[in-house]
């Protein structure tokens, strides 16, 4: 029966329902924004909350039955407060707690603790308040600065959305050349020296749709088509016609004809609707206008 159906050979290993790069306008978005969709939501984290074990077997403390080790990550909850901040990839763990012996256990949900700290970023040349866990603050303290903490950090491991926003910020003034410490030569010289190497592993393509959510890649991508593709209202193609044919016939009301050389100036923006205003209110020509217009006023 496979070959009876339009899929064909692919219903043979079960029915494949299409991702959201496979359909709509995320089939148009480019490679660039898919590879870093792959490296946020596909690439597998660094462990946070939970120690993974490093050998493949171990044995049973109870029965002493040798059994596979299984690295299974707790399953995480990114509320919206967590992409306001930047957690250090720690998020909110559902599950059950038993408070008493002799009663059921309850649902209960485990929220990292977090404070609000002033963070510095050396190559934007801000201080930023934001608020972070104990976690973000000792791993900006072993990468040696927060740019750092963001560059060598990858997609997956930061998870905010506020994080990979100031990442894409930092890589850009990378390729601009740190336009914010244009006013101190050799301390720009310095900056540029210590992070320019983070460059090599992103094209201009992906900088430049790094760290969006897919919901704001659509409307990028959606403004770059509207950009490219301009369409210009019947009505102003319609006017443009209609003042060009009243030009033709040699109506002194419609105006000079203009020539293709001649550029249009800001004051002459709207000269077609004073033509038309001129023509309407011509007693000469509101005999034959009048049957053109189709909402003016008709005589009785």
């Amino acid at each position: 029966m496979a070959h009876a159906t339009p899929q064909g050979v692919k219903l043979l290993n079960g029915f494949k329902r299409p991702s959201r790069f496979e359909k709509g306008l995320g089939a148009q978005l480019p490679d660039a924004y898919k590879k870093f969709w792959r490296e946020w939501k596909l690439t597998k984290p660094a462990a946070v909350h939970y120690i993974p074990k490093e050998s493949e077997w171990e044995r049973d403390e109870v029965t002493h039955a040798i059994k596979p080790v299984q690295n299974i990550p707790l399953p995480l909850i990114d509320t919206p407060e967590s992409h306001q901040g930047i957690w250090g990839g720690e998020a909110v763990i559902k599950g059950f707690q038993k408070r008493q012996q002799t009663k059921r256990r309850v649902p209960h949900f485990w929220v990292p603790t977090l404070k609000r700290s002033v963070v510095h970023s050396q190559v934007l040349n801000e201080y930023m308040s934001v608020v972070v866990t104990e976690r973000t603050l000792e791993q900006i303290h072993e990468c040696r600065g927060f740019d750092h903490y963001l560059l060598k950090n990858l997609a997956c491991d930061l998870r905010s959305a506020l994080a990979l926003k100031l990442k894409r910020e930092v890589l850009k003034a990378l390729q601009q050349g740190c336009p914010a410490l244009a006013a101190e030569p050799q301390h720009q010289g310095q900056v540029l020296k210590e992070y320019s190497p983070y460059l090599e592993s992103y094209t201009t393509e992906e900088i430049d749709w790094y760290g969006h959510t897919y919901l704001e890649a659509i409307r990028k991508l959606q403004n770059q088509l509207r950009a490219a593709e301009q369409v210009l209202p019947h009505k102003v193609e319609f006017r443009s016609k209609l003042i060009n044919q009243l030009r033709e016939a040699g109506i002194a009301e419609a105006g000079k004809i203009e020539t293709k050389d001649a550029q249009p100036s800001a004051e002459h923006k709207d000269s077609d609707i004073e033509a038309l205003t001129k023509l309407e209110s011509s007693p000469s020509s509101s005999s034959w206008l009048s049957k053109i217009n189709p909402f003016g006023k008709k005589e009785t």
